[in-house]
């Protein structure tokens, strides 16, 4: 038998969504939507539509693992959607050649009523697997899923990780000859993370086709052996990792540099609390335009309060140029209490001591949360910053990015005894 060569062949590919429509006829709406038509014109009547995709054409050759990167609302779930059959798209061709397997969304394929066990067969039957392959598969399924103490427990009484990790141990334990998975793994803890990525490795050695949307670009990276940047509907990129990852990365430096406005951008969330816009601060309150290594600063993020919400919690993220995720501080994290905000604007001051990043180009993530947990406002990537040089050693050499990510102050000294004195040098300028 000769073997496929291509596991998924798409041309013209397209996807147009009405605004406020179900998707169901409705006579009562279609008689609405046609009285404005005729209102309010053509022009008005055009903006009732959205093309979430346009013209994707593209093949992904069997057993190719292909990296899907994009901003928010760029098309990328969309696509996976229409690969997987969840919707359907209004025009262009597809082939796909093989059974699908798709993790989109926590919880796509449960069914709430039914226990944990009964969620796998009922899975299994739509993959068209048999009773026999089900039972040989059941146990590693739940043993990767970890829920061996829920697995005769109703669906609905299950978080959000482990839907989450039972739907990934269902969708890699099935034997897809196409696996497709969506930034819902961003739910679960690194340790899961982890053992995912290694079964979509394992999937790719026994020739398997992955298709792989996240905005962890080093897993990306990583994982992937080709990616695509999709952008407004449309492929903006395609090529290998690094280079289409790079590409990707510099469009938001050139994108943010010049304001850290955010009010403008995409982003996820229900809007309750949005950051509007944000600001790098000397600790005398002075606007700090030159960051060096080893600086201190504030980083004052401002927001806006649509209603009233107690207990929220604020997230700040750095990333390196190519998206390797570096650190990330909030108020949970350090136990500050924010309190309760009213409607209205507001800020939010992050006091930094020491930057120890060595010189280099970063990005900022922001995310503001609510017990749930509840996302008001998610900012992937929204705004990017330089690290200068410093004489933090007063050496007149410098503190250079060839000397890595991170800057570790170090002070040496020799033949010494008893207490061991640090070195004395001058700190740099913090204003």
């Amino acid at each position: 038998m000769t073997p496929i060569e291509y596991a998924i062949e798409i041309e013209g590919l397209s996807k147009r969504y009405r605004l406020g429509q179900s998707g169901h006829k409705q006579l009562l709406s279609d008689v609405l939507r046609a009285i404005t038509k005729r209102h309010l014109g053509k022009k008005e009547a055009q903006a009732e539509s959205i093309w979430a995709l346009r013209d994707v054409t593209l093949k992904v050759r069997s057993g190719e693992v292909l990296g899907i990167i994009g901003r928010n609302g760029s098309g990328k779930s969309t696509l996976l959607k229409v690969l997987s059959r969840i919707t359907k798209a209004t025009s262009g061709k597809m082939c796909i050649n093989g059974r699908v397997a798709a993790l989109l969304e926590v919880g796509t394929g449960f069914h709430e009523e039914l226990t944990g066990r009964e969620n796998i067969f009922l899975n299994g039957a739509i993959l068209g697997m048999t009773r026999r392959e089900m039972i040989e598969k059941i146990d590693g399924i739940i043993a990767f899923a970890g829920v061996e103490k829920f697995v005769d427990t109703p669906i609905k009484r299950y978080s959000s990780g482990m839907r989450l990790r039972l739907g990934f141990a269902i969708a890699a334990h099935l034997e897809p000859a196409i696996l497709m998975v969506d930034e819902v793994l961003a739910v679960g803890d690194a340790g899961f993370q982890r053992k995912c990525l290694k079964a979509m490795d394992d999937m790719q050695s026994r020739g398997k086709t992955v298709l792989f949307v996240s905005h962890n670009l080093s897993a990306i990276d990583n994982l992937c052996s080709r990616v695509i940047w999709i952008n407004n509907g449309r492929i903006e990129k395609d090529g290998p990792p690094d280079e289409v990852i790079r590409a990707y990365m510099s469009s938001f430096a050139a994108a943010d540099k010049q304001t850290y406005d955010f009010r403008t951008l995409d982003r996820k969330g229900n809007g309750d609390a949005r950051f509007t816009h944000m600001e790098f601060m000397t600790r005398s309150g002075a606007p700090k335009d030159t960051i060096f290594s080893g600086d201190s600063l504030i980083v004052r993020l401002h927001y806006k309060v649509q209603e009233k919400i107690t207990q929220p919690h604020f997230g700040f993220k750095i990333y390196t140029e190519t998206g390797d995720f570096l650190t990330e501080v909030s108020t949970w994290g350090t136990g500050f209490d924010v309190g309760e905000l009213s409607p209205g604007s507001g800020h939010i001051d992050l006091a930094i001591d020491f930057l120890n990043l060595m010189p280099g180009h970063f990005l900022v993530s922001l995310w503001v949360e609510g017990i749930g947990p509840v996302w008001y406002d998610v900012l992937e990537h929204c705004a990017s910053f330089d690290v200068e040089a410093s004489n933090y050693y007063n050496s007149g050499r410098g503190i250079e990015s060839r000397f890595g990510l991170i800057f570790l102050p170090g002070f040496w000294s020799r033949d010494a005894t008893g207490t061991i004195p640090r070195a004395v040098v001058s700190s740099p300028e913090n204003g």
